[in-house]
């Protein structure tokens, strides 16, 4: 090979490391962005298969209470009264204001429950206990705090026994099944006492025996587990 065509060579050789070094930065951020575009969580999937609550319904407009905070960061509960159109089947109607509550209130200090929250399934047991079944964002989106996560529970369990008087307890659920804690406090492997109106009813965990709604709530959360899959 003559000098004059190593030259040449060595010149291509050059420009195309040269042009390699500007081109690649370029196409790994293309990349980047498409991959940020069409990647999506396991979250976000199961969020976009729910089904959509449609824009107009044909039930009847009721008065219903949401329990919101009230956005004082003390701790309490402030009932707000809102008008929506519920079914008068209590599943229906307890996924209703669930999905009303997960929405939150005008004011987004008084937000009790994460925006990015999902109610994936509701249940309700022969003896009244409700299976609430959350997304993964129920705990790893609330803030850690014996008071937030008490808050949260007490405004799903406080809402649910102004609207839907047929359930009387709640065992909420973590993507198909029992947590330990919500967030690193409250214990989710109970139940909580939702119908309060009994004057003098202590917080304890339900009064029927274990094993009277063990088969049922393990069927419950079976369904739920298939539900998820899917």
């Amino acid at each position: 090979m003559s000098p004059q065509s190593r030259v040449w060579l060595t010149g291509g050789l050059l420009a195309i490391v040269f042009a390699a070094a500007l081109y690649f930065p370029a196409l790994q951020r293309q990349v980047r962005r498409a991959a940020q575009v069409t990647e999506k969580s396991a979250e976000q999937a199961r969020r976009e298969l729910l089904p959509v609550t449609p824009t107009e319904s044909t039930e009847p407009k009721v008065k219903v209470k949401m329990f919101w905070g009230s956005g004082e960061d003390d701790g309490m509960l402030k009932p707000v009264t809102v008008e929506l159109p519920l079914s008068n089947d209590p599943v229906l109607r307890a996924k209703e204001v669930l999905n009303t509550l997960l929405a939150g209130p005008v004011d987004p200090e008084a937000r009790t429950l994460p925006p990015d929250a999902a109610l994936l399934a509701f249940y309700i047991l022969p003896d009244g206990t409700g299976i609430a079944d959350f997304s993964e964002a129920l705990g790893t989106s609330i803030p850690s705090g014996i008071q937030s996560e008490q808050l949260a529970v007490d405004s799903i369990a406080r809402t649910l026994e102004a609207d839907v008087p047929q359930v009387q307890r709640l065992k909420i659920l973590i993507h198909g099944q029992e947590a330990e804690t919500l967030a690193g406090h409250i214990d989710l492997t109970q139940t909580f006492r939702v119908n309060t109106r009994e004057a003098g009813a202590p917080e304890e965990r339900p009064s029927s025996p274990v094993s009277a709604i063990a088969a049922p709530l393990k069927k419950a959360m079976e369904k739920v587990q298939n539900a998820v899959k899917r």
